[in-house]
């Protein structure tokens, strides 16, 4: 089974490239996992009828939502958090809006693992977001997935919006501090792997380096591949052996990120 997860920065502007579909007939996925959709179903022309659609899409028009397209219908989908989880973390509007109304998060339950598809909020280059990020939002979505863990192993993925270690940008140095790269983003991904998730691209290549999934518009980065690895595959461990060829699909145009994947074997 193939699983993708790609931050497309506006569906409708990807399938309008031709993008979209050249990305399906490339890679035939079994689950695709979108974020920053910046649309609601129906918005967006997408004639797949291999595939069930699910979208959470923001209250805000144009902004963030994610969507699961499958070709593997569900057992369950879940949209958000569940209310005590939210009030639990005080996850309620800032100066940008309501988290828990961005659209930020599906899970759907299939016969052996839930997948998760998440848009984790960017902590903004003055670092207005980095308290909701550090405080609440990160501990909630480790508690929502835990939650999960206990019915059955859990495949997460997304913009998690943090490179975790030096090897996974560019210019590690010069970043120290910025939004991305503080030390409570990367303490929060750390807390995943603490709660046994496993980085699933790590793993298989400890070492590797110029492996992004992000690059700024300026500058020419992504001719350069001066980038960031901020789109992860995460697993539980009880699954984790099952998780083969994670890959970064840096060819993929259409969006300022690229696809990410990895295919689950048999048990």
């Amino acid at each position: 089974m193939k699983l993708f997860s790609w931050n497309v920065n506006g569906i409708r502007a990807v399938i309008n490239k031709g993008e979209f579909s050249k990305f399906v007939e490339t890679y035939d996925p079994d689950i695709i996992c979108l974020q920053e959709t910046k649309a609601k179903q129906g918005q967006a022309v997408i004639d797949m009828p291999q595939y069930e659609e699910f979208w959470n899409s923001a209250d805000k028009a144009g902004y963030s939502g994610t969507a699961i397209f499958t070709k593997v219908k569900p057992l369950s989908v879940l949209y958000g958090f569940v209310d005590a989880i939210a009030a639990k973390y005080g996850l309620i509007a800032d100066g940008y809006g309501d988290p828990t109304k961005e659209g930020r998060v599906i899970s759907a339950e299939f016969d052996d693992f839930w997948i998760v598809t998440v848009y984790t909020p960017n902590s903004k280059g003055d670092l207005s977001r980095l308290g909701l990020r550090h405080k609440q939002w990160d501990p909630a979505f480790l508690e929502h997935v835990k939650e999960l863990e206990k019915v059955k192993p859990v495949l997460f993925c997304g913009d998690l919006n943090v490179a975790h270690q030096d090897i996974d940008l560019a210019n590690p140095k010069a970043n120290i501090g910025k939004h991305g790269f503080t030390d409570e983003e990367r303490s929060g991904f750390q807390q995943f792997l603490h709660a046994g998730f496993v980085d699933t691209f790590r793993q298989a290549y400890p070492d590797k380096t110029e492996a992004y999934s992000w690059w700024t518009h300026w500058a020419n980065a992504r001719a350069r591949n001066v980038g960031w690895r901020i789109d992860y595959w995460l697993a539980s461990s009880a699954i984790a052996d099952r998780v083969k060829r994670p890959r970064i699909h840096a060819e993929q145009m259409g969006s300022d990120h690229c696809p990410v994947s990895i295919e689950i074997g048999e048990r």
